[in-house]
């Protein structure tokens, strides 16, 4: 199974997410979500999987996200609008980013993870 993970080299939750797969023997490949943000694909995978909730998907804690005042317009965004702005600066994206051939997970859940892998 094609196995991808966005990740930030300064995050906590990153590094304990490619741990985990290193621990499980899962061959991956690990792409810098900053330089490289996830395929508009895998974005529309990830805002459908969370119901369009746009706060599922986006690094809501980040200063990125609260520099741009995201919070109170992100509902009235369009899902055209959420991937442009997930593709422009991948600082944006919740992460790790998991992505399998099936799935599409943002954030560090070994339950989920582990489930969406097999």
């Amino acid at each position: 199974m094609a196995v991808t993970v966005y990740t930030y080299r300064s995050c906590d939750s990153c590094r304990r997410a490619v741990r985990w797969l290193q621990d499980q023997r899962i061959d991956f490949v690990e792409k810098p979500i900053r330089e490289e943000p996830p395929p508009a694909q895998a974005l529309a995978r990830a805002l459908a999987a969370a119901g369009g909730d746009g706060r599922r998907v986006f690094n809501t804690s980040g200063r990125d996200y609260r520099a741009l005042a995201l919070g109170p317009q992100l509902a009235g965004y369009s899902e055209a609008e959420k991937i442009a702005l997930l593709r422009s600066n991948g600082n944006l994206v919740r992460r790790p980013f998991l992505v399998t051939q099936t799935q599409v997970i943002a954030g560090f859940d070994e339950t989920a993870w582990r489930d969406a892998i097999g």
